[in-house]
């Protein structure tokens, strides 16, 4: 019985004081990258965790697998049953909020995509880019496996000089190159994935941001800080339509303050962050992973 009490407090706290501390934490700006994979990992190991104390917990009640003595009279079985029911349920509940978000989100920027190719000008500047005949200041990509758009309007193009306009392509070309709307899209269905009273949206918030650092890195590398530093003023504060990435969408001030900084360079602290992620999901993955195994072996022993 200690293993599911074990798992079920490690759920808890992969899903409440974790990501409350990492929230507050200014560390992660500094390794964007490595963050992101700590975050997915502290999200992932909670999922597994819950999964399995339920599994676990079912297992001590009724039985270890290969070994049933299931009795639909007894209500310690029937309860362990209902556990296991439970655990199922929160996993087709998973499933069906990732293949919700999923085909949503595709349509959404498919719509967009093609009323942008009516309503703006293709421009040869890179790959894919549109210009809307629009005076709100707007820059955003549309990312998709083919026909991508990097989206700029007349409005963003009379406030950016050329290098600006140079570092904002440099970041949305960085977001669909590295397809960070994916990253976005798995921490949106565990999002939606559980009811209002349960889910917290720092995680989402946290990865919104850390992929954004991300775009301006790259940006960064390729055009300097200044003209994408400039551009993220120039642009703070303009729309985003819903489906889109946009240059200035979000955490402006903290984009333009680590842009004034020389580009962070932290090895070490990027390799403890990987392993931290890897431990973390180890746990969880052995107690869910172990029950299956132990089966298998039984049956194929049988």
């Amino acid at each position: 019985m200690i293993t599911p009490i074990l798992l079920a407090a490690l759920a808890l706290v992969l899903a409440g004081p974790v990501p409350a501390l990492l929230a507050r934490a200014d560390w992660p700006y500094r390794i964007p990258r490595a963050a992101v994979a700590l975050w997915q990992s502290v999200a992932l190991a909670a999922v597994l965790a819950a999964f399995g104390a339920g599994i676990a917990l079912s297992y001590s009640t009724a039985g270890q697998p290969g070994e049933p003595r299931f009795d639909p009279s007894s209500s310690r079985d029937l309860a362990a049953a209902a556990v296991l029911a439970l655990t199922a349920l929160v996993g087709v509940r998973l499933l069906w909020a990732a293949g919700r978000v999923a085909v949503g989100t595709r349509a959404r920027r498919k719509r967009h995509r093609d009323l942008v190719d009516v309503l703006a000008t293709p421009d040869g500047l890179i790959p894919g880019l549109r210009v809307l005949a629009e005076q709100t200041p707007l820059a955003y990509c549309l990312p998709a496996l083919r026909g991508a758009r990097v989206v700029v309007s007349v409005g963003a193009l009379d406030r950016l000089d050329d290098g600006e306009l140079r570092a904002v392509l440099a970041h949305e070309q960085a977001h669909l190159r590295a397809r960070h709307d994916l990253v976005l899209e798995a921490f949106t269905a565990l999002h939606t994935a559980f009811p209002r009273w349960v889910r917290s949206d720092v995680a989402l918030e946290q990865a919104r941001t850390l992929v954004e650092l991300l775009a301006d890195d790259d940006a960064r590398r390729r055009n300097g800080p200044l003209p994408l530093a400039r551009a993220l003023v120039a642009l703070a504060g303009s729309p985003a339509p819903e489906a889109a990435m946009a240059a200035a969408k979000s955490s402006t001030v903290l984009r333009v303050q680590r842009l004034s900084d020389p580009e962070p360079r932290y090895p070490l602290q990027s390799a403890a962050t990987y392993a931290a992620a890897v431990l973390l999901l180890v746990v969880p993955t052995f107690t869910v992973a172990a029950p299956i195994v132990q089966a298998v072996v039984h049956a194929l022993a049988g």
